[in-house]
């Protein structure tokens, strides 16, 4: 059945750009309000308080909170300050968009001898994989994440498909794609949805950082049949239109969100 997010609570992490912030200010334009995690340098300060006056402005609570979204004793707190700032009402739609990982070849490469070392892959598959299961669980058993939530995890082609230097973030995604079947599963009986983005190539801070970007993005927009990339726009409205239901039958998905950009 269809309902209002209006006065709902909406849990991004990742909030402070790209998907993640074209997500918050879509879902706040709906009337949810939001708490959002990010993890931004002092460079970026002013960006981020842009983003929170804005959210505001569309007339919802917003919390916003500069931290390692993997940390444990991270989470722990921050699951704590939602049970307190929903009165226990919890969260209607989980957001993992969570994009720092490490970009480096497994094998040395001519003119690149640095390759990436067991603690960059189990960092970036911590981080952009295995924290999905964490924050999902700990919502879930603090009775935060409830029949009619919908968690939403953004994955890429680079999931299927090798890219310079993606190796490690391709195997975090994958990881990412096995955790959201697993949990769609398991979370089923309680009426919670959980399915994965495959967002077509977008450029976002997170684009920019893989090797070669300029020419991936250009490849993209000419191949695809609506003529350009996605945007992180494109993805928000995608979440804010998945989210309108409360149904849960529609879970343990990839859904591909790149305007055809897949089928050619």
């Amino acid at each position: 059945m269809l309902s209002s997010v209006k006065g709902t609570w909406c849990l991004i992490l990742g909030a402070s750009s790209g998907m993640g912030k074209a997500t918050a200010l879509a879902m706040a334009r709906q009337g949810a309000n939001i708490f959002g995690v990010h993890f931004s340098t002092a460079a970026h300060e002013d960006e981020v308080n842009e983003l929170v006056a804005e959210l505001r402005d569309a007339g919802v609570q917003v919390s916003f909170h500069n931290c390692n979204a993997a940390s444990a004793q991270t989470r722990a707190e921050l699951v704590a300050e939602i049970a307190k700032l929903t009165g226990g009402q919890g969260v209607r739609v989980l957001l993992h968009s969570l994009a720092f990982g490490s970009l480096l070849p497994l094998i040395p490469q001519e003119g690149q001898p640095d390759v990436i070392t067991q603690r960059q892959m189990n960092m970036t598959a911590d981080v952009m994989g295995h924290s999905l299961v964490y924050w999902v669980r700990d919502l879930y058993v603090a009775g935060l994440l409830t029949q009619g939530a919908s968690v939403f995890a953004l994955t890429s082609r680079g999931d299927e498909h090798a890219m310079p230097s993606y190796g490690a973030v391709a195997a975090a995604k994958a990881a990412l794609g096995a955790h959201v079947r697993q949990l769609a599963v398991e979370l089923a009986p309680a009426g919670i949805s959980v399915n994965a983005l495959r967002a077509g190539m977008t450029p976002t801070p997170a684009l920019l950082r893989i090797p070669g970007s300029d020419d991936l993005a250009r490849r993209a927009a000419e191949g695809n049949p609506h003529g350009r990339t996605t945007t992180p726009e494109d993805v928000a409205e995608a979440i804010v239109m998945l989210s309108a239901s409360d149904s849960s039958w529609l879970t343990g998905n990839t859904i591909a969100v790149d305007g055809g950009e897949g089928l050619v």
